[in-house]
């Protein structure tokens, strides 16, 4: 299941007319700085969190666990995500929208539903793939999570063992 920007506009817009301070249950705000032009915080709502792919099939527990442990950012399109030079680090996870991974002159575009619907991260890093380049392909929304959370998440049984195995074997195809 897709999830619509505009129907995450419309939470944004109720968001905004509530009074300072009030916050909406299962939702939170990165206040940090951008790690790139063309991107900023953005609300991470339990609810929509839900319905990505990645993320489908966990508690709400679990998914209130991610959205405190992660930073959500809205993506210009055309803006660079991360590369093998700025990100790699973090772990990135595409919640909505689009983006083009760029490697050896090739660009592969992926959706949330898509073996690359993430990015970076140590494992990423290990298969040693030539120089890459992760660009937002519309108005989009990422998930930044730092390896030392994610490899929490995975001591915590969340669900992403399937994901992170469908994103590695589609890296390593880029390797050979």
């Amino acid at each position: 299941m897709r999830i619509c920007i505009s129907t995450r506009r419309r939470w944004l817009a109720a968001a905004a007319a509530l009074p300072l301070g009030a916050a909406l249950p299962g939702c939170a705000s990165s206040g940090a700085t951008p790690p790139g032009p063309g991107m900023k915080a953005s609300t991470t709502y339990l609810h929509l969190l839900a319905k990505v792919p990645m993320f489908r099939g966990m508690s709400n527990e679990q998914l209130q666990w991610v959205i405190d442990h992660s930073r959500e950012w809205s993506v210009e399109p055309g803006a660079e995500v991360a590369s093998s030079q700025r990100g790699m680090a973090s772990f990135w996870t595409l919640l909505d929208g689009g983006w083009r991974l760029e490697v050896a002159g090739r660009g592969i575009e992926a959706g949330h539903a898509d073996p690359a619907k993430w990015y970076g991260g140590r494992d990423m890093a290990a298969l040693a793939m030539p120089p890459t380049r992760l660009v937002a392909t519309r108005n989009s929304y990422v998930m930044e999570i730092a390896q030392p959370e994610l490899d929490e998440m995975l001591r915590r049984s969340l669900p992403l063992a399937p994901h992170l195995r469908a994103g590695l074997d589609f890296y390593r195809t880029l390797v050979r």
